[in-house]
C-alpha cells in the first residue's frame, strides 16, 4: 500500500514547463571564472638579428619576415618577433613604432639601459631592443664588439619577457647572434617558475658563422658562469652555435639536404662532431618566399607586370633592362644573370674559369652584387673587355635586382655550399629559369629539366660540368620547349604553406 500511495501523490504534481536555452557568447576572460574551457593560444617568439621588411642583409631577414607572417595566419597562434633597433631600420616603419617602456639589463658587471618599442602588422607583434651605444651604427655586423652587442641583445630578450608578461611556449633562436638566448634560458633563467616551460628551438641559416670567442671572456663578456663552460667550449674556444645546439630541445637547418651535408667535415666548418652527436634533434626544413612580396603581377619595380598565364610583359622587361644597362636590344639573345654576394662559396671561381667561353655564344651576361675585392675587380674588368655582351654592377640595389629577375632569361647560381638560397626561387617566380649546382637548398628546390623539372642542375663542383649544363640550357632556350619551361618555373610552389606546417610539427615535438 505504501507504494500505491507514493505513486498517487506523485501523479498530482504539476509538470514544469520546458526551459528555453539561450546561447550567449562567452569571452576568454569570462571563461577563467566558469567551467567553459577555451584552448589557449600557442605562443611563439622569434629571436633574430634582422627581419624583413625592417632591415635585411640576406636570407635570414626574409625567413623571419615570411615565416612569422605565415604562422600568424592561424589565429590559434600568438606569433612575435624581437630584433635590435638598428640605426638603419627603414624610416617609414620606424616612425610607426610605439615606445612601451624601458628596463635595465644585467650582463656580467654591466647594467645597461634597454628601451622597448612595439609594432604590429599581419597579426605579428614585433619588438625592437633599443640601446644607442650598441646599435646606433651603420649596418648590422662587422664590429669588434659584436659579441658584447648580441650578448646584450639576448640577455635583453630574457628580461623583456618579464616586462611584457609574455612567456612563449617556444623561443625560436636564429643563427649565432641569437644563440645566447637559448643559453641564458637554460642556465641563468631556468630556475624561475615562469621560464621553466619555455622550450628552445635553434635554426642554423649558415654554419660558417658560429660565434667563436676566447674562453677567458666567458664570464666577463657573456656573463655565463664557468660551471657551464662545457656547454660552449669546443676546439679550445667558446662556440656560441655549439652551445645553442647543446641547450635546445630541437634544432633545424633551412633545407633537408643541408641538414645531411653539415654532418660531414666538408660542409660543417668543424662542427660535424657536434651535429652528429645531436642529430636526433635535427630537422631540415626548406625555406619559402613570400608570394605577395615577390609577385611579377604586382611588383612596382618592374617595367611591365605579367603572370604565368600571360608572360608577354616579360619581353618588355627584357627590352627595357637591355636599354638601361647599355646592352644591344635583341629579343632573341638570352640574358644570363647572377645576383649574389661576391664570395668564394658562391661558386664564382667556376664562373671565372668558363665565362669567357660562354660569352663566345650569342648571349649577354649581367652581374649584380658586392663582396671580395678579387671578384669585384674581375667582373668589373670582364665588363670592360666584353662591352655590349657583359655588364657588372658592383653594388647592392633592390630595385635593380627586381628588374634583373624579371628581364633575364637564365639565372646562374653554382654555389659550393648553399644552406637554402632564395635567389633561385625568386628568379623562378619571375620566369627566369635557374641553373644551379645540386647542393643544399638548391638541390631541394630546383629539379633538372631532363627529368621533367623546373630548371637545370649539375652535381660535381666542376667548371666544365657547369659549362655543359649552361650550353644545354641555351639549346633549350632556342627550342620550342622554352615557353613551357618558363611557365613550369613560375608555377612551382615556393610558398611557406608546406614549410610552416613543418615548423609547427617541429614546435610540437619540442614542447613534448
Amino acid at each position: 500500500m505504501a507504494t500505491t500511495k507514493t505513486v498517487k501523490k506523485s501523479a498530482k504534481k504539476k509538470v514544469a514547463a520546458p526551459i528555453e536555452v539561450v546561447e550567449t557568447p562567452v569571452s576568454q576572460e569570462e571563461c577563467k571564472t566558469c567551467e567553459i574551457a577555451v584552448e589557449p593560444k600557442k605562443k611563439y617568439l622569434f629571436v633574430a638579428s634582422e627581419a624583413a621588411p625592417f632591415i635585411a642583409t640576406g636570407g635570414l631577414a626574409e625567413v623571419i619576415g615570411s615565416l612569422s607572417k605565415a604562422l600568424a595566419t592561424d589565429e590559434s597562434y600568438d606569433v612575435r618577433v624581437i630584433i635590435p633597433l638598428y640605426q638603419d631600420i627603414r624610416k617609414e616603419y620606424r616612425k610607426e613604432f610605439r615606445f612601451i617602456g624601458n628596463i635595465f639589463v644585467p650582463l656580467s658587471w654591466r647594467n645597461q639601459y634597454c628601451g622597448i618599442f612595439e609594432y604590429k602588422a599581419n597579426n605579428v607583434t614585433y619588438y625592437f631592443v633599443d640601446n644607442e651605444y650598441y646599435f646606433k651604427r651603420p649596418g648590422c655586423y662587422g664590429y669588434y664588439d659584436d659579441g658584447e652587442r648580441f650578448a646584450f641583445f639576448c640577455r635583453g630578450v630574457m628580461e623583456i619577457l618579464n616586462f611584457i608578461g609574455f612567456y612563449p611556449d617556444v623561443l625560436h633562436c636564429h643563427d649565432w647572434q641569437a644563440a645566447l638566448a637559448a643559453l641564458y634560458l637554460k642556465t641563468s633563467y631556468c630556475q624561475r617558475p615562469e621560464y621553466q616551460f619555455i622550450r628552445a628551438v635553434f635554426t642554423i641559416h649558415n654554419i660558417e658563422y658560429q660565434g667563436k670567442y676566447s674562453l677567458d671572456v666567458l664570464e666577463d663578456l657573456f656573463g655565463i658562469s664557468y660551471s657551464y663552460k662545457n656547454l660552449v667550449e669546443y676546439d679550445r674556444c667558446i662556440n656560441l652555435m655549439k652551445g645553442a645546439i647543446e641547450c635546445c630541445e630541437a634544432f633545424s637547418t633551412v633545407s633537408p639536404s643541408y641538414s645531411e651535408e653539415i654532418k660531414t667535415p666538408f660542409y660543417s666548418h668543424g662542427l660535424d662532431q657536434i651535429i652528429r652527436r645531436n642529430e636526433s634533434k635535427l630537422t631540415g626544413i626548406l625555406n619559402g618566399i613570400d608570394p605577395d612580396y615577390y609577385n611579377p603581377a604586382t611588383d612596382k619595380a618592374l617595367f611591365q607586370n605579367y603572370n604565368a598565364s600571360d608572360v608577354s610583359g616579360k619581353a618588355v622587361c627584357k627590352e627595357e633592362l637591355q636599354k638601361m644597362l647599355g646592352l644591344p636590344v635583341k629579343a632573341e639573345t638570352p640574358i644570363i644573370a647572377m645576383i649574389s654576394r661576391l664570395v668564394s662559396h658562391k661558386g664564382l671561381d667556376l664562373v671565372k674559369e668558363v665565362i669567357e667561353q660562354v660569352l663566345r655564344n650569342d648571349v649577354q651576361f649581367v652581374l649584380l652584387g658586392t663582396g671580395d675585392s678579387e671578384y669585384e675587380n674581375y667582373f668589373a674588368d670582364l665588363a670592360r673587355r666584353y662591352q655590349g655582351k657583359a655588364v657588372s654592377v658592383i653594388t647592392f640595389n633592390s630595385d635593380l635586382s627586381r628588374k634583373i629577375y624579371s628581364g633575364a632569361d637564365l639565372f646562374l647560381m653554382p654555389s659550393k655550399s648553399e644552406p637554402c638560397g632564395l635567389s633561385q626561387m625568386i628568379a623562378s617566380r619571375y620566369g627566369t629559369v635557374a641553373i644551379v649546382r645540386e647542393t643544399g637548398g638548391l638541390r631541394d628546390s630546383i629539379k633538372p629539366y631532363g627529368a621533367g623539372g623546373n630548371g637545370f642542375t649539375f652535381r660535381e663542383y666542376n667548371a666544365y660540368d657547369m659549362l655543359y649544363v649552361i650550353n644545354e640550357a641555351l639549346s633549350v632556350y632556342r627550342s620550342g620547349a622554352w615557353a613551357n619551361l618558363v611557365k613550369k618555373a613560375m608555377e612551382t610552389d615556393f610558398t611557406w604553406s608546406a614549410s610552416a606546417k613543418n615548423y609547427e610539427e617541429l614546435y610540437e615535438r619540442a614542447m613534448k
